[in-house]
């Protein structure tokens, strides 16, 4: 992707002006992403640069850089394109993944993304085309968990095979590759992300011992966890 440079007084062209969110807002987004992205490393859920972050602010996608380790992003790194993928702000080359990342923003409501190469998430992967029920916060992230058929990693191909596995969900499993998680704010994909990957450690875990199989929950028993978890910290 050809990068394209700015000025660097304000990150875009004079003509620009007016078409980007205001440059606060983007740096307070930026910090919060690189936060983000230091968070998956220090929980294990990504080792050196694997894995990438992005977030939406207005039509902008601010989005890690490739390559550049999480420990080495500083304010002066920020990185952002459009929705079509042009280069807007900043010099380094986004993440190879942007075609998943652009994909999920033009199809959903998504406001923040979370991609990682979590260990107990990626076994489960190669084992299944589904994240089996064991767990009801499978209901948080819209139901069963799908696992996207294997494609090369940055390709289109990959992006479109994630969409399907993300249809009716905030959360999917990449054959053979990793998690991919998105959600109104960066908290919120993080944090289902976290979970995703707990809940296939816990099946991992149960189904490991010899002679026993874990038991599941059936759908209504995930569509009443469901129903529940929509009232879950607010007032009666």
């Amino acid at each position: 992707m050809a990068e394209q440079r700015r000025d660097p007084g304000d990150g875009r062209d004079a003509g620009e002006r007016g078409a980007h969110p205001a440059r606060e807002a983007l740096e307070r987004a930026w910090d919060d992403l690189v936060a983000t992205a230091r968070r998956t490393v220090a929980d294990g859920l990504v080792v050196g640069t694997s894995g990438n972050v992005s977030v939406r602010v207005g039509d902008t996608v601010l989005v890690t850089p490739s390559g550049v380790p999480y420990d080495r992003l500083a304010p002066e790194n920020l990185c952002g394109v459009s929705l079509d993928g042009r280069q807007v702000f900043g010099s380094l080359v986004p993440t190879s993944e942007l075609p998943m990342h652009l994909a999920v923003y033009r199809a959903t409501d998504a406001r923040a993304i979370v991609h990682t190469h979590a260990v107990h998430a990626t076994a489960v992967s190669t084992l299944v085309t589904e994240l089996p029920l064991i767990h009801y916060m499978a209901a948080a992230l819209g139901g069963p968990v799908r696992v996207a058929p294997y494609a090369t990693y940055g390709t289109e191909k990959l992006a479109e095979n994630m969409l399907r596995a993300l249809r009716n969900r905030t959360a999917c499993l990449l054959q053979n590759h990793g998690t991919l998680t998105y959600g109104a704010s960066l908290p919120q994909a993080y944090d289902r992300t976290a979970q995703l990957e707990w809940m296939c450690h816990v099946w991992l875990t149960a189904s490991s011992l010899p002679g026993y199989s874990p038991t599941l929950l059936t759908e209504e028993q995930l569509t009443e966890a469901g129903e529940r978890l929509r009232g879950y910290g607010r007032r009666r």
